[in-house]
């Protein structure tokens, strides 16, 4: 499979089923609303219906909220998951319905690490399994707890320590047929990524490996998506399997870059001798027009809409229908294809405003316009250079595209209108190989200082030719 069913910074996916419905959580580190929630009857298509962590604030560059773990059971949905900006231990919410509202995080006090997972017994016990990165304990241990208050039942125990590769982590613990299944992300989640699994018929083990792990791994290959791990399995409507996990799309030369971080993949399970056996050409996912216009006609975000750090109800107004007010802080959205072309329409009479390409707060491509000039700025790790600036007025329409050429994943063309370009800059810098972390390209529009209103935001898929 080559096209994401989740494109543009989803990673670490984890799946459910209720009745012919399937959902779908992935992880958002420093971005707030946190872990995104998606839904589908078919698992191709889906649409985005919420966040279950909506509020969150403090977070740094590829900090925050890691892969969360996402279950029904009993009328509930649960998502269990790690702040690793603060220090509580995993968090657990539960609600009735997946587009929320979500309850208040309960804590899990004295389970460092990350990755954390729910799974019920054929007694209806919960289990919490989650790596722990500690030098002193397994990789891989769980614990029966009591989900609503997050008190653990009884101490950790060691499940497998994997298949030998380095980073065992991403654990998602199943009961199917009478054996426990444990399934691993290994070897890190750069281009080493593989998904391992492992069985026993009671948690005290021995877990024994499969023999054909890794399970699924596109490393030392020329495929198109790589980095391809951290899964998790579902059991579809139909009685068959399949199985979500993340890839990214690097391009350019050698060492290739991906800009729109870790995606989401679909691929088919088939069970052979008690083992899970991945097709990834069962499923048909074909290329999608995700263009959208945005004129904030009322006073509710679209849930595409994000901030780093706070959410973006901490700056933003509505002062009438189509005039979305933008106070100091940023309002962005994921970059959903390899090329694309972006524009805004702002305000900026009573404020300074930049329209922007993101990767963290160290590595971006800016447009900043005042009352009556825009500035076009580059920011790579410690360098930052003002390239251009030219004279305009308080109403102002910007633009940015990302175009296929040069020797990077693109090219990001900056422009005031549609006309005057600007400039056109290596999008290689823009790009996790570059500014490490675990996050995508995101777009938007930062408020330096006064206040910006945000008449009109465009975004246009493109599929290889303007």
């Amino acid at each position: 499979m080559t096209v994401p069913i989740i494109p543009g910074f989803h990673p670490d996916p984890s799946i459910c089923r209720v009745g012919g419905t399937y959902y779908l959580a992935n992880s958002s580190f420093e971005y707030v609303p946190g872990v995104p929630i998606h839904r589908s009857t078919d698992l191709v298509n889906w649409e985005l219906i919420g966040h279950a962590l909506p509020r969150l604030g403090g977070l740094r560059p590829s900090r925050g909220v890691f892969a969360p773990t996402l279950r029904h059971h009993d009328g509930l949905f649960h998502v269990v998951t790690t702040n690793v900006s603060d220090d509580r231990g995993h968090l657990i919410v539960t609600a009735e319905d997946p587009s929320g509202p979500w309850s208040d995080p309960v804590h899990v006090p004295g389970t460092g690490g990350i990755d954390p997972d729910l799974c019920w017994d054929d007694d209806g016990v919960c289990h919490l399994t989650w790596a722990t990165f500690s030098p002193t304990s397994p990789p891989i241990v769980s614990a029966p707890i009591d989900p609503l208050s997050g008190v653990l039942l009884d101490d950790p125990r060691p499940l497998w320590t994997g298949s030998g590769l380095a980073y065992p982590e991403g654990p998602h613990l199943y009961r199917i047929d009478g054996w426990w299944y444990l399934l691993l992300a290994e070897g890190g989640t750069e281009r080493g990524h593989a998904v391992t699994v492992a069985r026993a018929r009671t948690l005290d083990g021995p877990f024994e490996p499969a023999p054909g792990n890794p399970v699924l791994t596109h490393r030392s290959t020329t495929h198109p998506v790589q980095n391809t791990g951290h899964a998790d399995l579902v059991s579809c409507a139909d009685g068959s399997w399949a199985m979500v996990y993340l890839g990214v799309r690097p391009r350019g030369v050698t060492p290739s870059f991906h800009v729109n971080g870790r995606e989401t993949f679909l691929a088919g399970v088939d069970w052979v001798d008690g083992w899970p056996v991945v097709d990834e050409s069962r499923f048909a996912v074909p290329p999608r027009d995700r263009s959208f216009v945005e004129v904030f006609p009322d006073s509710s975000l679209d849930p595409r809409w994000v901030s780093p750090g706070a959410p973006p109800s901490s700056f933003c107004r509505w002062d009438s229908p189509g005039s979305l007010v933008l106070g100091p802080g940023m309002l962005v959205t994921r970059a959903l294809d390899e090329l694309w072309t972006a524009s805004v329409r702002l305000d900026v009479s009573s404020g300074v405003g930049r329209f922007l390409v993101r990767l963290d707060d160290r590595h971006w491509y800016g447009l900043t316009a005042s009352s009556d000039s825009v500035t076009c700025t580059l920011a790579v790790g410690p360098s930052v250079s003002d390239v251009a600036v030219v004279p305009s007025g308080s109403d102002v329409s910007l633009r940015i595209r990302a175009l296929a050429g040069g020797d990077g994943p693109d090219l990001l063309e900056l422009s005031l209108g549609s006309s005057r370009v600007l400039g056109v800059f290596d999008g290689r810098y823009l790009s996790t190989e570059v500014a490490g972390g675990f996050t995508g390209r995101m777009i938007g529009v930062e408020v330096l200082s006064g206040s910006v209103v945000l008449r009109e935001f465009r975004y246009r898929s493109v599929h290889l030719v303007e």
